[in-house]
């Protein structure tokens, strides 16, 4: 079975690689490139707490020296994996959240209402240029004051590899993985500037997160899961499972595409119209 990872370099490896290790044929189509940002932040400034929504923006903070004045600063990250790669760079105080910006926002909060935070901490946030979430808005009506510095940005990739558009016209992936709103937005433009666009959204596509999931039931797919809870292990775990029942139930009527499977929520919409 022939898997297509949208996500970015350099992640996208560590999933093939998983991928492969379970006996899936991968393809890569990375929708993103990550671009760091220049920016300047007064060495002396002092935040009572530092918050992170992607890993990104830990490996644009390693390309500067300000990070030596915040590595004792409590660091609150969207989830585990980003909370291990601030440890990795010396943050000593690393606290996750449950894998998206509600659930970073609800933990910042119950900290303060725990007195871990003061109700008025300065937060330095940061940030993406293009924003899935702007914790500014969502943190400031609790009395938080939220310094946003963008510290890198993700540039589209205009075109799908040669070898995924081959692969698509001959009919040879099985599913796509997506892993942002907005590699899922490049990913169905270079689908459609590549004539492709009905043949990619008629394969299953596995999503992070239900935003992402949106964004491609928007497009026309056909076939959209959401994993339960946003995090990779769950995704790659409920994608494992559930094709390892529909590769069992070969050649008999009933597909189990469609019906529930553990880490997974599926949806389903009329064909695509073409547009």
């Amino acid at each position: 079975m022939a898997v297509l990872v949208t996500r970015p370099a350099p992640d996208h490896a560590t999933t093939a690689a998983t991928l492969r290790s379970k006996g899936f044929e991968v393809l890569l189509a990375p929708m993103l490139r990550f671009e760091p940002v220049a920016f300047e932040q007064d060495a002396d400034a002092r935040f009572d707490a530092v918050l992170v929504t992607s890993v990104n923006a830990l490996r644009a903070l390693a390309e500067t020296s300000a990070r030596q004045s915040w590595l004792t600063t409590p660091l609150y990250a969207v989830g585990e994996r980003t909370a291990q790669a601030a440890r990795d760079l010396g943050f000593s105080n690393v606290m996750a959240a449950s894998g998206d910006g509600a659930s970073l926002r609800d933990l910042v909060v119950a900290r303060s209402r725990g007195k871990a935070l003061k109700k008025s901490a300065k937060l330095l946030y940061l940030a993406a240029a293009d924003r899935a979430v702007n914790l500014d808005d969502e943190l400031s009506p609790f009395g938080f004051e939220v310094v946003t510095v963008t510290t890198y940005r993700m540039i589209a990739t205009p075109d799908l590899p040669p070898d995924v558009c081959d692969a698509f016209t001959a009919g040879g992936i099985d599913a796509v993985l997506h892993y942002s709103g907005r590699s899922a937005r490049a990913f169905v433009a270079a689908a459609r500037a590549a004539g492709l666009e009905i043949m990619a959204l008629a394969v299953p596509q596995y999503c992070l997160s239900a935003n992402i999931g949106a964004v491609l039931r928007e497009a026309g797919a056909t076939q959209v899961a959401v994993a339960a809870t946003p995090d990779e292990d769950t995704l790659l775990d409920a994608l494992i499972v559930h094709c390892g029942r529909n590769r069992a139930k070969q050649g008999s009527a009933e597909s189990a595409r469609g019906r529930s499977s553990p880490g997974l929520i599926w949806s389903s919409r009329k064909p695509h119209d073409g547009r």
